[in-house]
Order: C-alpha cells, then structure tokens, then sequence
C-alpha cells in the first residue's frame, strides 16, 4: 500500500475539521518543501518519536568492474539515511 498527499491531507482534514483543506494542503507543502532544503544544506531532519533524515556523502573511491577486473574511479556522491523510530518499528511489526 502506497501514501498518496490526497489521502493524508484528507486524513488531516477529518481529523481537523476547523482547518481549512487549502491551509492543510498549504501547511503540508511548506513541512516537504523546507525538510528537503534542509536536506539540501546538509542539515540532519528529525521528527521526534517518527523518524529522522540525515544526509551522507560518500567519498570518491576507486571500485573495480566484477566482470572485467577494470579499475573504475567511483565520484564522491550523496546519500539519504532514514531511520525509523522504535515506536514505529514496534507498530510495523506487530501481528494483527
């Protein structure tokens, strides 16, 4: 099963009736929009008892093809770890 924005702001909304939809919608857009400038910055995102974001980089390497043996230099690159709370592993792998 995949989370769609249509569905949590429509969670949202039920669970919030004095909030106007536009509000949610807006308010979700912002809460996205300055987790991944954050992430952009190099600046670790944590939503407490949720979840946490933090950026990696991977240093330039020189890796090797399997197949041919041949020496490859390998870029510095980006990465994303997430991790989960405990609280949600918990939930997740309880047994319904």
């Amino acid at each position: 099963m995949s989370v769609v924005k249509s569905d949590l702001i429509k969670e949202l909304a039920e669970n919030y009736p004095n909030f106007l939809k536009k509000d949610l919608i807006k308010l979700f857009d912002i809460s996205i929009y300055e987790m991944i400038e954050a992430i952009k910055r190099g600046e670790r995102v944590e939503l407490r008892e949720n979840f946490s974001i933090e950026p990696r980089i991977q240093k330039a390497r020189v890796s090797r093809n399997p197949k041919t043996n041949e020496k490859l230099n390998t870029p510095e690159k980006k990465s994303i770890l997430f991790k989960i709370s405990q609280e949600w592993k918990k939930r997740i792998n309880e047994k319904e």
